[in-house]
Protein backbone atom coordinates (compact mmCIF):
# COMPACT_ATOMS: atom_id res chain seq x y z
CA UNK A 1 0.00 0.00 0.00
CA UNK A 2 1.38 3.68 -0.69
CA UNK A 3 0.17 6.45 1.79
CA UNK A 4 0.19 10.08 1.90
CA UNK A 5 -0.64 12.48 4.31
CA UNK A 6 -4.09 14.85 4.81
CA UNK A 7 -2.37 17.93 3.56
CA UNK A 8 -1.44 20.24 5.97
CA UNK A 9 -1.53 17.56 9.16
CA UNK A 10 0.86 14.63 10.19
CA UNK A 11 -2.60 11.97 9.88
CA UNK A 12 -1.15 9.05 7.19
CA UNK A 13 -4.19 7.78 5.17
CA UNK A 14 -3.93 5.07 2.74
CA UNK A 15 -3.66 6.10 -1.01
CA UNK A 16 -6.64 3.45 -1.29
CA UNK A 17 -9.94 4.74 0.46
CA UNK A 18 -12.84 2.15 1.39
CA UNK A 19 -16.07 3.57 0.28
CA UNK A 20 -19.32 2.46 2.35
CA UNK A 21 -22.01 3.52 0.55
CA UNK A 22 -23.50 0.33 -0.56
CA UNK A 23 -23.46 -0.68 3.39
CA UNK A 24 -26.86 -1.32 4.00
CA UNK A 25 -28.81 -1.91 1.09
CA UNK A 26 -26.58 -3.90 -1.79
CA UNK A 27 -24.04 -5.47 1.15
CA UNK A 28 -25.19 -6.51 4.68
CA UNK A 29 -23.64 -5.75 7.89
CA UNK A 30 -21.63 -9.17 7.80
CA UNK A 31 -20.44 -8.48 4.37
CA UNK A 32 -19.32 -4.94 5.39
CA UNK A 33 -17.28 -6.69 8.35
CA UNK A 34 -15.39 -8.35 5.64
CA UNK A 35 -15.05 -6.08 3.68
CA UNK A 36 -13.14 -3.83 6.21
CA UNK A 37 -11.57 -7.02 7.33
CA UNK A 38 -10.51 -7.81 4.26
CA UNK A 39 -9.13 -4.09 3.68
CA UNK A 40 -7.46 -3.41 6.64
CA UNK A 41 -5.22 -6.93 6.08
CA UNK A 42 -4.36 -5.37 2.44
CA UNK A 43 -2.95 -1.77 4.09
CA UNK A 44 -6.32 0.23 4.06
CA UNK A 45 -6.44 2.55 6.70
CA UNK A 46 -8.78 5.07 5.21
CA UNK A 47 -12.69 4.81 5.74
CA UNK A 48 -15.37 7.19 4.01
CA UNK A 49 -18.82 7.09 5.09
CA UNK A 50 -21.81 9.70 5.71
CA UNK A 51 -24.80 10.34 7.81
CA UNK A 52 -27.01 9.84 4.81
CA UNK A 53 -25.45 6.50 3.96
CA UNK A 54 -26.32 3.68 2.57
CA UNK A 55 -27.08 4.99 -1.01
CA UNK A 56 -30.13 5.32 -2.41
CA UNK A 57 -31.18 7.14 0.62
CA UNK A 58 -33.86 5.57 2.45
CA UNK A 59 -35.74 6.20 5.87
CA UNK A 60 -35.44 2.38 7.07
CA UNK A 61 -31.95 2.34 6.45
CA UNK A 62 -30.27 5.60 7.30
CA UNK A 63 -27.23 5.71 9.59
CA UNK A 64 -27.14 2.03 8.85
CA UNK A 65 -23.56 1.77 7.38
CA UNK A 66 -22.43 3.98 10.29
CA UNK A 67 -23.92 1.43 12.70
CA UNK A 68 -22.19 -1.36 10.73
CA UNK A 69 -18.51 0.39 10.81
CA UNK A 70 -19.22 1.68 14.92
CA UNK A 71 -20.08 -2.28 15.47
CA UNK A 72 -16.58 -3.44 13.89
CA UNK A 73 -14.99 -1.05 15.61
CA UNK A 74 -16.58 -2.49 18.86
CA UNK A 75 -16.08 -6.00 17.71
CA UNK A 76 -12.67 -5.93 16.57
CA UNK A 77 -11.12 -3.28 18.68
CA UNK A 78 -9.16 -1.61 15.98
CA UNK A 79 -10.55 2.27 16.04
CA UNK A 80 -6.99 3.45 16.87
CA UNK A 81 -6.24 1.77 13.55
CA UNK A 82 -8.60 3.66 11.41
CA UNK A 83 -8.33 7.23 9.92
CA UNK A 84 -12.37 7.54 9.78
CA UNK A 85 -14.00 10.41 7.71
CA UNK A 86 -17.69 10.78 7.48
CA UNK A 87 -20.13 13.80 6.19
CA UNK A 88 -22.85 15.78 7.64
CA UNK A 89 -25.91 16.25 4.73
CA UNK A 90 -26.41 19.61 3.27
CA UNK A 91 -30.44 20.75 2.85
CA UNK A 92 -32.49 18.71 0.24
CA UNK A 93 -35.42 17.20 0.10
CA UNK A 94 -33.96 14.07 -0.52
CA UNK A 95 -32.54 14.30 2.73
CA UNK A 96 -36.00 14.93 4.53
CA UNK A 97 -36.03 11.66 6.74
CA UNK A 98 -32.59 12.65 8.25
CA UNK A 99 -32.91 15.12 10.86
CA UNK A 100 -35.98 17.88 11.29
CA UNK A 101 -32.53 20.38 11.70
CA UNK A 102 -30.85 19.94 8.07
CA UNK A 103 -27.83 22.63 6.80
CA UNK A 104 -25.29 23.62 8.63
CA UNK A 105 -26.70 25.81 11.53
CA UNK A 106 -24.96 25.46 14.55
CA UNK A 107 -27.94 23.34 16.19
CA UNK A 108 -27.42 21.15 12.58
CA UNK A 109 -23.97 20.50 13.13
CA UNK A 110 -24.15 20.13 16.67
CA UNK A 111 -26.78 17.41 16.51
CA UNK A 112 -25.78 15.64 13.26
CA UNK A 113 -22.11 14.98 14.73
CA UNK A 114 -23.28 13.74 18.35
CA UNK A 115 -25.99 10.92 16.05
CA UNK A 116 -22.88 10.07 14.07
CA UNK A 117 -20.43 9.25 17.18
CA UNK A 118 -23.31 7.45 18.62
CA UNK A 119 -23.52 5.37 15.48
CA UNK A 120 -20.24 4.90 15.01
CA UNK A 121 -19.45 4.37 18.73
CA UNK A 122 -16.42 6.58 18.91
CA UNK A 123 -15.66 9.74 20.56
CA UNK A 124 -13.63 11.49 17.45
CA UNK A 125 -14.30 11.48 14.14
CA UNK A 126 -10.84 11.81 11.98
CA UNK A 127 -11.82 13.88 9.00
CA UNK A 128 -15.44 15.99 8.90
CA UNK A 129 -17.23 17.16 5.78
CA UNK A 130 -19.35 18.81 4.39
CA UNK A 131 -21.18 16.82 2.15
CA UNK A 132 -22.48 19.15 -0.64
CA UNK A 133 -22.90 23.16 -0.33
CA UNK A 134 -25.65 24.56 1.87
CA UNK A 135 -25.73 27.64 -0.92
CA UNK A 136 -27.24 26.78 -4.33
CA UNK A 137 -25.00 26.10 -6.78
CA UNK A 138 -23.97 23.05 -9.36
CA UNK A 139 -23.08 19.88 -7.95
CA UNK A 140 -23.72 16.31 -8.21
CA UNK A 141 -24.03 16.26 -12.30
CA UNK A 142 -25.23 19.46 -12.81
CA UNK A 143 -22.72 21.25 -15.14
CA UNK A 144 -24.31 25.02 -15.47
CA UNK A 145 -24.63 27.32 -12.65
CA UNK A 146 -27.55 28.78 -12.61
CA UNK A 147 -28.08 32.89 -11.00
CA UNK A 148 -30.60 33.52 -8.39
CA UNK A 149 -31.80 36.83 -6.43
CA UNK A 150 -31.11 36.05 -2.63
CA UNK A 151 -29.18 36.51 0.86
CA UNK A 152 -25.45 36.00 -0.19
CA UNK A 153 -24.14 32.76 1.60
CA UNK A 154 -20.77 34.72 2.72
CA UNK A 155 -21.54 35.49 6.06
CA UNK A 156 -22.46 31.54 6.75
CA UNK A 157 -18.43 30.53 6.30
CA UNK A 158 -17.23 31.67 9.22
CA UNK A 159 -20.86 30.51 11.31
CA UNK A 160 -19.50 27.34 10.23
CA UNK A 161 -15.44 27.36 10.55
CA UNK A 162 -16.66 29.07 13.89
CA UNK A 163 -18.81 26.01 15.15
CA UNK A 164 -16.26 23.10 14.15
CA UNK A 165 -13.45 24.70 15.47
CA UNK A 166 -15.52 24.32 18.68
CA UNK A 167 -15.94 20.54 18.03
CA UNK A 168 -11.90 20.50 17.28
CA UNK A 169 -11.09 22.20 20.72
CA UNK A 170 -13.03 19.55 22.37
CA UNK A 171 -11.52 16.68 20.68
CA UNK A 172 -15.03 15.35 18.31
CA UNK A 173 -13.34 16.47 15.07
CA UNK A 174 -9.64 16.25 13.93
CA UNK A 175 -9.55 17.90 10.64
CA UNK A 176 -12.43 18.77 8.07
CA UNK A 177 -13.13 18.78 4.72
CA UNK A 178 -15.78 19.39 1.85
CA UNK A 179 -17.34 17.36 -0.40
CA UNK A 180 -19.36 18.38 -3.95
CA UNK A 181 -17.56 21.89 -3.68
CA UNK A 182 -16.44 24.24 -6.38
CA UNK A 183 -13.79 26.63 -6.87
CA UNK A 184 -15.35 29.94 -5.26
CA UNK A 185 -16.76 27.82 -2.02
CA UNK A 186 -13.08 26.62 -1.98
CA UNK A 187 -11.23 30.01 -1.69
CA UNK A 188 -13.80 31.47 0.71
CA UNK A 189 -13.76 28.92 3.12
CA UNK A 190 -9.65 29.07 2.93
CA UNK A 191 -10.04 33.33 3.02
CA UNK A 192 -12.20 33.23 5.75
CA UNK A 193 -10.06 30.93 7.91
CA UNK A 194 -7.26 32.39 7.33
CA UNK A 195 -8.42 35.93 8.45
CA UNK A 196 -10.17 35.05 11.29
CA UNK A 197 -7.28 32.46 12.56
CA UNK A 198 -10.20 29.46 11.80
CA UNK A 199 -9.06 26.02 10.93
CA UNK A 200 -8.64 25.48 7.09
CA UNK A 201 -10.33 22.86 5.21
CA UNK A 202 -7.81 19.74 4.34
CA UNK A 203 -9.38 17.91 1.54
CA UNK A 204 -12.50 18.29 -0.94
CA UNK A 205 -14.52 15.17 -2.16
CA UNK A 206 -15.32 15.22 -5.57
CA UNK A 207 -16.02 13.06 -8.57
CA UNK A 208 -12.74 12.25 -10.11
CA UNK A 209 -12.42 9.51 -12.84
CA UNK A 210 -11.60 9.21 -16.64
CA UNK A 211 -14.79 10.06 -17.46
CA UNK A 212 -15.26 13.38 -15.30
CA UNK A 213 -11.79 15.01 -14.85
CA UNK A 214 -13.54 19.07 -14.71
CA UNK A 215 -11.99 18.77 -10.92
CA UNK A 216 -8.76 19.48 -13.28
CA UNK A 217 -10.35 22.59 -14.41
CA UNK A 218 -9.79 25.29 -11.20
CA UNK A 219 -10.12 23.06 -8.53
CA UNK A 220 -6.83 21.46 -9.07
CA UNK A 221 -4.82 24.17 -8.99
CA UNK A 222 -6.33 25.64 -5.83
CA UNK A 223 -4.95 22.14 -4.40
CA UNK A 224 -1.30 22.73 -5.95
CA UNK A 225 -1.26 26.32 -4.02
CA UNK A 226 -3.33 25.80 -1.14
CA UNK A 227 -2.14 22.64 0.24
CA UNK A 228 -5.41 20.74 0.26
CA UNK A 229 -5.95 17.48 -1.03
CA UNK A 230 -8.31 15.60 -2.94
CA UNK A 231 -10.80 12.42 -2.53
CA UNK A 232 -11.91 11.14 -5.18
CA UNK A 233 -14.99 9.50 -5.88
CA UNK A 234 -17.07 7.65 -8.03
CA UNK A 235 -13.39 6.62 -9.84
CA UNK A 236 -15.13 3.97 -11.57
CA UNK A 237 -17.80 6.18 -12.57
CA UNK A 238 -20.66 3.64 -10.80
CA UNK A 239 -18.91 0.40 -11.80
CA UNK A 240 -19.32 1.81 -15.37
CA UNK A 241 -15.63 1.97 -16.54
CA UNK A 242 -15.00 -1.71 -15.59
CA UNK A 243 -16.86 -2.08 -19.12
CA UNK A 244 -19.58 -4.57 -17.53
CA UNK A 245 -22.04 -2.50 -18.30
CA UNK A 246 -21.21 -1.96 -21.87
CA UNK A 247 -23.63 -3.51 -24.57
CA UNK A 248 -26.45 -3.22 -22.14
CA UNK A 249 -25.76 -5.37 -19.92
CA UNK A 250 -27.04 -5.78 -17.05
CA UNK A 251 -25.22 -7.87 -14.46
CA UNK A 252 -27.80 -9.62 -11.44
CA UNK A 253 -27.51 -7.70 -8.32
CA UNK A 254 -25.15 -4.42 -9.89
CA UNK A 255 -25.85 -1.03 -8.94
CA UNK A 256 -27.54 0.01 -12.30
CA UNK A 257 -29.26 -3.39 -12.32
CA UNK A 258 -30.99 -2.60 -9.02
CA UNK A 259 -30.76 1.37 -9.51
CA UNK A 260 -31.52 1.95 -12.68
CA UNK A 261 -32.12 5.91 -12.01
CA UNK A 262 -28.97 6.60 -10.92
CA UNK A 263 -27.93 6.77 -14.70
CA UNK A 264 -25.24 9.93 -14.05
CA UNK A 265 -22.31 7.96 -15.76
CA UNK A 266 -24.22 5.57 -18.27
CA UNK A 267 -25.60 8.46 -20.90
CA UNK A 268 -24.35 8.03 -24.65
CA UNK A 269 -21.59 10.17 -24.87
CA UNK A 270 -20.37 8.41 -21.41
CA UNK A 271 -21.16 4.79 -22.48
CA UNK A 272 -19.10 5.79 -25.87
CA UNK A 273 -16.30 7.05 -23.88
CA UNK A 274 -16.09 4.26 -21.23
CA UNK A 275 -15.72 2.24 -24.64
CA UNK A 276 -13.02 3.39 -25.71
CA UNK A 277 -11.05 2.98 -22.29
CA UNK A 278 -12.03 -0.22 -22.28
CA UNK A 279 -10.60 -0.91 -25.26
CA UNK A 280 -7.19 0.54 -24.39
CA UNK A 281 -6.71 -1.25 -21.36
CA UNK A 282 -7.41 -4.16 -23.09
CA UNK A 283 -4.63 -3.70 -25.54
CA UNK A 284 -2.39 -3.22 -23.13
CA UNK A 285 -3.42 -6.35 -21.04
CA UNK A 286 -4.86 -4.05 -17.98
CA UNK A 287 -7.92 -5.15 -16.40
CA UNK A 288 -10.53 -1.94 -17.37
CA UNK A 289 -11.25 -0.90 -13.18
CA UNK A 290 -7.49 -1.56 -12.49
CA UNK A 291 -6.75 1.27 -15.42
CA UNK A 292 -9.17 3.74 -14.36
CA UNK A 293 -8.18 3.78 -10.74
CA UNK A 294 -4.66 3.55 -11.25
CA UNK A 295 -5.26 6.56 -13.23
CA UNK A 296 -6.61 7.93 -10.35
CA UNK A 297 -3.94 6.94 -7.93
CA UNK A 298 -1.26 8.11 -10.04
CA UNK A 299 -2.79 12.29 -10.25
CA UNK A 300 -0.60 14.45 -7.73
CA UNK A 301 -3.60 16.20 -6.33
CA UNK A 302 -5.27 13.22 -4.91
CA UNK A 303 -4.61 12.33 -1.56
CA UNK A 304 -6.48 8.89 -1.51
CA UNK A 305 -9.05 7.14 -3.98
CA UNK A 306 -12.46 6.42 -2.60
CA UNK A 307 -13.53 2.60 -4.22
CA UNK A 308 -16.19 0.45 -3.78
CA UNK A 309 -17.10 -2.74 -4.05
CA UNK A 310 -20.14 -5.41 -3.37
CA UNK A 311 -17.90 -8.24 -3.33
CA UNK A 312 -14.90 -9.27 -1.85
CA UNK A 313 -13.52 -10.06 -5.59
CA UNK A 314 -14.21 -6.80 -6.89
CA UNK A 315 -12.51 -5.43 -3.59
CA UNK A 316 -9.37 -7.24 -4.09
CA UNK A 317 -9.26 -6.15 -8.05
CA UNK A 318 -9.51 -2.55 -6.26
CA UNK A 319 -7.25 -2.49 -3.90
CA UNK A 320 -4.40 -4.28 -5.92
CA UNK A 321 -4.62 -1.20 -8.45
CA UNK A 322 -2.32 0.76 -6.08
CA UNK A 323 0.63 -2.17 -8.08
CA UNK A 324 -0.31 -0.91 -11.46
CA UNK A 325 1.68 2.39 -12.81
CA UNK A 326 0.36 3.24 -16.27
CA UNK A 327 3.25 3.87 -19.09
CA UNK A 328 3.74 7.49 -20.56
CA UNK A 329 2.15 5.46 -24.03
CA UNK A 330 -0.98 4.81 -21.93
CA UNK A 331 -1.16 7.96 -20.29
CA UNK A 332 -0.88 9.99 -23.80
CA UNK A 333 -3.97 7.55 -25.03
CA UNK A 334 -5.81 8.42 -22.27
CA UNK A 335 -5.84 12.13 -22.80
CA UNK A 336 -6.24 11.63 -26.82
CA UNK A 337 -9.79 10.26 -25.78
CA UNK A 338 -10.63 12.52 -23.23
CA UNK A 339 -9.84 15.71 -25.92
CA UNK A 340 -11.93 13.84 -28.35
CA UNK A 341 -14.85 13.06 -25.79
CA UNK A 342 -14.41 15.23 -22.61
CA UNK A 343 -15.78 14.66 -19.54
CA UNK A 344 -18.75 13.29 -20.43
CA UNK A 345 -20.52 12.50 -17.47
CA UNK A 346 -19.79 15.68 -15.16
Amino acid sequence: MIYSKIPGTETKVSKICLGTMTWGEQNTQDQAHQQMDFAVERGVNFFDVAELYPIPPNPKTQGDTERFIGNWFKQSGRRDKIILATKISGPAPFVAHIRDNLGFSNQAIDQALELSLKRLKTDYIDLYQLHWPERKTNFFGQRGYSFYEGPSWENNFHQVLQKLEGHIKAGKIRHIGVSNENPWGLMKFLEIAKQHDLPLIRTVQNPYSLVNRLFEVGNAEICHHEDLGLLAYSPLAFGTLSGKYLDGKRPPNSRLTLFSNYDRYNRGPCVEATRKYVELSREHGLKPAQMALSFVNSRPFVTSNIIGATTLEQLQENIESIDVELGQDILDHIDQIQESQPNPSP
